[in-house]
């Protein structure tokens, strides 16, 4: 089965939250959150760098859970493009 392309909001929507994610990790590395989170390294830097920009929900949950940042914080965050330069509460 082939997926039709994201449109480019859901890509810009993914840029954000990968914006969000790296800025919200501050100085720790991809691997500790790695290892704080259970997700695979390779993973989270996809995700930050916008190479994922529908990542699973429980992906998501399992890294803002290590980084300390509330759900509902991350997703307006992530709906908000003015946002996008703002880290999550956390």
């Amino acid at each position: 089965m082939v997926r039709p392309p994201l449109p480019e909001e859901a890509r810009e929507r993914g840029r954000r939250l990968g914006e969000l994610l790296r800025r919200a990790r501050g100085e720790l590395t991809v691997v500790q959150v790695s290892a704080l989170s259970g997700v695979p390294a390779e993973t989270l830097r996809k995700i930050e760098a916008g190479r994922v920009p529908t990542p699973a929900f429980f992906t998501v949950a399992a890294v803002a859970t290590a980084l300390g940042v509330p759900l509902d914080a991350l997703a307006s965050a992530c709906r908000e493009p003015a946002a996008a330069g703002a880290a999550p509460a956390g």
